[in-house]
């Protein structure tokens, strides 16, 4: 029962994120979530006692899976620290330079949305960055071990910068509508790295 419980949950937040992605929270009503997930609208509340906690499951929600993505990525074996962490900082402008919205990041969606409006979900988005964080801290300190990246380096104050950086410059490639921001991004991030302006990575 509890299995059908967590499966009918996931469901209706599964279905929501694109939803949600494509037109922000306030948008969206519980009528086009519930009929994207095939849920009875009677039944939302015995799972999410409002549809402000139903936005801080969801992004909870959001960045678990990413942050699994981030952990596949940042511990691919056979590479170093800096070239996986490299390879982050690329896929995430390939992503965000799409056209495909399935992939675009909720915490810049939402962030400048609900963070005024919504305690409970303002903490979710603190949370989830956060952890990206200190997991993109732990792999620049990986780096500093294997000599990929520079001993001068302070993991923490690196990963808080270079993330703060590229949420920046994904806000201001949608006011563009253009990839310019995420280019500048890339070239600011091999620099503080001190890391070769093209091409794979030393190390």
């Amino acid at each position: 029962m509890n299995s059908d419980r967590t499966g009918v949950r996931q469901s209706i937040l599964d279905a929501a994120k694109p939803i949600i992605l494509g037109k922000g929270f306030s948008a969206v009503g519980l009528n086009e979530i519930l009929g994207a997930a095939a849920v009875p609208k009677g039944s939302f509340y015995h799972y999410f006692k409002s549809k402000e906690l139903f936005g801080e499951a969801l992004l909870d929600s959001y960045f678990s899976d990413y942050l699994a993505q981030v952990e596949a990525l940042l511990s691919r074996p056979g590479s170093s620290a800096a070239e996986r962490l490299m390879s982050y900082w690329q896929q995430w402008l390939l992503v965000q330079a799409g056209e495909c919205p399935q992939g675009k990041c909720l915490a810049v969606k939402l962030g400048g949305e609900v963070s005024d409006l919504s305690e409970p979900m303002r903490l979710a988005l603190h949370r989830g960055t956060d952890r990206i964080i200190e997991r993109l801290a732990r792999c620049i300190h990986e780096g500093i071990v294997d000599g990929s990246l520079p001993a001068s380096l302070d993991p923490r104050h690196s990963a808080k910068t270079l993330y703060e950086l590229w949420l920046g410059a994904t806000l201001l490639s949608k006011f563009r509508l253009d990839r310019s921001a995420l280019d500048g991004a890339m070239l600011a991030t091999r620099h503080w790295l001190q890391l070769p302006a093209s091409g794979a990575p030393s190390g």
